[in-house]
């Protein structure tokens, strides 16, 4: 987590100040609930709100580093630096729990919080698909496969792709936030022996959580497994929409750029350069979100009723994970609604081969016409491959090929690029529902 792609309000959802807040709440609001059901004074609840609700300011922080050093236990030195704010009531703070229910309490919020930030994210960035997707429905471009020319589609269409699949990452996001967002406390090995099942049910209601059914000394963390998967399969499709315009950004294509704002600098050396440094960029942060994955699958599998081999990966993958997605989906989300889209070099990239990308039309025409499909491919590719070889134009090789069955006139209508766009408004309207 670097300053460089950190934006703050993910960023300070990890900062220390926030962790100890979130700490502070969790036992806080269990001490209420053991105060309402006659286990500890409810004065005593009374004084860990009044005296320990304050800012966890540099100082605070600062202080529960300091008894860190000696306990080596992150949970005993933030209960200690709290009991020295609190006072004599503080000893029946933490009454029947263990440092998990507070660790694992505290990441359930953490990442929810961050999944309400990253859906809003892919709110911005399906906002900014769809208004450019419907911009460019009619404006036609060339599809390829393999990196080769293959048939006519727009443009529209293709960011009408791309935003289905967002669409599918918000269902999964969501999906995977409530799988997270379970409290746990319910003491050493999960069996609620020296606490009430209703202190967690009062916890989870006021950090807005669900009660974890069934907890060792963990949350189950074949939860937060899905977590991350969801962040590495929304980082996949974020490198997918970054390389597709990283290509049609090279210099041989260019039918998109990102936009290149006055004072920009292309290179230190070539003052010419206009280079995808966006998109290239959101192509490496993909890459770290996706490095949480394999992690998180790892963690599912602890000794018995629980071990920590988990804790220190958490601690990185959480904030990394999440504060690198934030700011990628938001860089994304400008590039899509600044995009520069240039439909003149589209139709000469179109116009490149010289009509072949109508060459299954051709095909299918000659087989509607009685030839076999066999005899019509080898027809159709006999005349491609002059327009391949010799830059030969397609359609005057057909119509002088006197095998070739079809007439000039259904030659030509062959050759209309309509009538690969016909559907278009059909298919956006099954993308986007309306």
């Amino acid at each position: 987590m670097i300053p460089r792609y950190s934006r703050p309000e993910m960023a300070a959802l990890w900062e220390p100040a926030s962790r100890f807040r979130i700490w502070f709440e969790i036992e806080a609001h269990a001490t209420d609930a053991l105060a309402e059901l006659g286990v500890v004074p409810k004065a005593a609840a009374a004084a860990v709100w009044a005296r320990g609700d304050k800012p966890y300011t540099a100082e605070r922080i600062a202080r529960i580093d300091e008894i860190e050093r000696e306990t080596k236990h992150d949970v005993i030195a933030f209960l200690t630096e709290l009991a020295e704010q609190v006072g004599e009531e503080a000893r029946f703070v933490h009454q029947g729990m263990t440092s998990s229910d507070v660790l694992d309490t505290c990441l359930a919020v953490q990442l929810t919080r961050a999944a309400d930030l990253l859906l809003a994210d892919l709110d911005r960035l399906l906002e900014a698909l769809e208004k450019r997707a419907r911009e460019h429905k009619d404006t036609v471009t060339i599809g390829r496969s393999h990196g080769i020319h293959a048939e006519p589609t727009t443009f529209g269409l293709k960011l009408a792709g791309h935003w289905a699949a967002f669409a599918r990452c918000r269902t999964r996001l969501q999906t995977a936030r409530a799988e997270v967002a379970t409290c746990a406390i319910s003491g050493a090995v999960g069996t609620f022996a020296n606490i009430d099942p209703r202190v967690e049910a009062h916890v989870a209601a006021k950090l807005g959580l669900a009660p974890e059914p069934v907890s060792t000394q963990v949350i189950p963390r074949d939860r937060h497994a899905a977590f991350f998967a969801a962040l590495g399969v929304v980082a996949g499709c974020v490198e997918n929409l970054a390389i597709e315009i990283r290509h049609l950004q090279r210099t041989e294509v260019r039918e998109a750029e990102e936009f290149f704002s006055p004072g920009q600098k292309g290179s230190s050396a070539m003052p010419h350069k206009r280079n995808p440094v966006l998109t290239e960029n959101l192509t490496g942060l993909a890459r770290i979100v996706r490095s949480a994955v394999v992690p998180a699958l790892e963690d599912v599998a602890l000794w018995h009723e629980r071990d920590i081999s988990h804790s220190s990966v958490e601690r990185m993958i959480g904030p990394d994970a999440t504060v690198t997605l934030d700011f990628a989906l938001a860089r994304l989300a400008g590039v899509v609604e600044k995009l520069l889209v240039y439909p003149e070099a589209m139709q000469r990239n179109l116009d490149r081969l010289g009509g072949l990308v109508h060459s299954q039309r051709v095909l299918l025409a000659l087989t509607q016409a009685g030839v076999s499909r066999e005899q019509a491919y080898r027809l159709v590719q006999r005349n491609a491959m002059k327009v391949w070889e010799q830059g030969a134009d397609f359609l005057t090789e057909l119509k002088a090929d006197p095998e070739v069955t079809l007439g000039d006139e259904e030659l030509e209508k062959v050759f209309d690029l309509g009538y690969h766009t016909k559907r278009v408004d059909e298919i956006l309207k099954r993308v986007f529902g309306r």
